[in-house]
């Protein structure tokens, strides 16, 4: 650490760095259990799976990379991908809830349950893991924004 970092700043950025290692850690362990449930128990993903893993995927070398950096702008590369996997997540989790119609054509249908654990579904896990995700994003995203406007603040009383 430097002398002229101040303690307060030191601290926040060890802050930032641990939202982003603990998203890191959910993204990681989304991705590897979704592996798992196809390579290991030879699941096969429906369509709206395919399009939660495309944005999922990258974000553990994005959220890592940025945790090992401590980049904590990341919030804004990570947030496009994180809340509309959510969004999907969700819309599947309903499916599978309400035995909607099957809209999926590729592998098993998307209101299909094929898997439980712990009483919740795949798409249920991906929706924790988004949502997650997402939080630890604003949470940074709201740290900085707030770190931010009281520099702001503090420039224009002493300008």
């Amino acid at each position: 650490m430097s002398s002229d970092t101040p303690p307060a700043d030191t601290a926040e950025r060890s802050r930032a760095r641990l939202w982003l290692a603990a998203a890191t850690l959910v993204a990681s362990v989304a991705a590897v259990w979704s592996l798992s449930l196809s390579l290991v128990l030879g699941l096969t993903p429906c369509k709206l799976c395919w399009y939660q893993r495309i944005l999922m995927y990258p974000l553990v070398p994005v959220i890592g990379i940025a945790a090992f950096e401590n980049r904590g702008s990341v919030y804004r590369t990570v947030l496009p991908l994180s809340v509309p996997g959510a969004g999907i997540a969700a819309y599947h989790s309903w499916l599978q809830a309400t035995a909607g119609s099957d809209v999926c054509t590729i592998g098993v249908g998307c209101a299909s349950v094929q898997y439980r654990f712990l009483g919740l579904t795949v798409p249920n896990l991906s929706l924790i893991a988004f949502v997650l995700v997402s939080l630890a994003m604003l949470e940074i995203g709201r740290r900085r924004w707030t770190r931010s406007g009281a520099n702001d603040s503090s420039r224009q009383e002493s300008g």
